[in-house]
């Protein structure tokens, strides 16, 4: 660590536009890669990993229109291989970002709509009868996949919610006692409805701890909206995205060769403190009943070392921590009911932890 700069101040002063605003509109931004937290330009060539991935973000915006916090959180959670809980009313292109990504990225994607009738076998995979064998094979179910869209999974019973729990957590598929490996990448990318809750099963505490982070996809801006309606004038198809020019610009090679380089991004130990004494805050925080887990810390200390490495620096920075600590911590902390009653909002509160909790110098 003796690259790493002792004085974390200037960083924080001078990184503008970057992660301390990011934090205020509860999004991962885009990460600024042609210059240095301190405004100077980086020396040698641009890693071809990186650079790769943000050809992805380009590719994407070929189809969905001001969801860039959204991609870039998407590309951090496959860089730490962990899954997505994506919020948003209906119509702001949550499906289409998948599809979009996972073209850019040759990936596999299959999308499942969760449903009140919906079976664990449905989503898994199950036994079915040969007739011409006379024995019982594997199909696989949707899961076998490297993204898996799980519509509205909160629409589901918790029996079919806890059928995602292995292949989340251990990257496989047991079925009458044979497990079965998932293709490698794999990440779920679960939608819910932040409006309407009538006939739906909140997920449980445990399963909502198993995604990394939670991302919230705003309505468009008047000027996005706009440029959306003029694709579609202009013969725009969400169905064919061929049509709309994007192309795969990455792999599972790039994308491996990334997650290696995220590995050695380099921490010190007052950020580490730092993110412990983050996580601790909610822990004592009076309008929380629940704070965020051990699991949790270790997910904002993985993401933070993807965000800096997206933003082209080998180490991280307090910025870092609070770039990713809304989508990371959101998801993972229970409001009091009396709380809830005086319309207190998660981020808020922690938005005032991260204005209480001292930074690293």
């Amino acid at each position: 660590m003796s690259n790493q700069p002792n004085n974390y101040t200037a960083s924080n002063n001078q990184y503008s536009g970057g992660a301390a605003q990011q934090v205020n509109d509860a999004h991962v931004g885009q990460p600024q890669v042609s210059h240095s937290p301190h405004g100077g330009q980086h020396s040698g060539t641009e890693d071809p990993a990186r650079q790769s991935l943000l050809n992805v973000r380009n590719e994407v915006g070929k189809a969905v229109v001001g969801q860039d916090p959204t991609v870039t959180g998407m590309l951090i959670a496959l860089l730490c291989g962990g899954h997505v809980l994506l919020e948003g009313v209906p119509g702001v292109a949550k499906t289409l970002l998948v599809r979009a990504l996972s073209t850019a990225l040759s990936l596999d994607t299959k999308r499942v709509q969760f449903t009140p009738d919906l079976m664990p076998g449905d989503v898994t995979g199950s036994l079915v009868y040969d007739s011409h064998s006379s024995e019982f094979t594997f199909r696989e179910g949707p899961v076998f996949t490297n993204i898996l869209l799980a519509d509205e999974i909160n629409r589901t019973p918790p029996k079919t919610q806890a059928s995602l729990l292995e292949a989340m957590e251990e990257r496989q598929v047991s079925v009458d006692g044979v497990s079965r490996p998932l293709p490698a990448p794999f990440i779920v990318a679960a939608t819910q409805n932040p409006v309407e809750y009538e006939g739906t099963y909140p997920l449980p505490e445990a399963q909502l701890d198993r995604f990394l982070l939670k991302l919230t996809m705003p309505l468009p801006g008047r000027a996005e909206e706009i440029e959306v309606i003029r694709r579609h004038a202009g013969g725009f198809d969400p169905r064919n995205l061929a049509a709309a020019g994007v192309r795969p610009v990455a792999g599972a090679v790039e994308l491996s060769n990334a997650r290696a380089a995220v590995a050695q991004v380099s921490v010190a130990p007052e950020i580490l403190a730092y993110i412990v004494d983050v996580v601790r805050a909610t822990r004592s925080a009076p309008s929380f009943q629940l704070g965020v887990s051990p699991r949790g810390a270790t997910a904002l200390l993985n993401t933070s070392k993807a965000w800096a490495w997206l933003s082209g620096r080998p180490f991280v920075t307090p910025d870092d921590v609070k770039a990713l600590s809304l989508p990371c911590l959101r998801h993972r902390v229970g409001l009091r009911p009396e709380a809830q009653m005086d319309g207190i909002q998660v981020d808020d509160i922690l938005g005032s932890i991260l204005a209480s909790v001292p930074v690293p110098r």
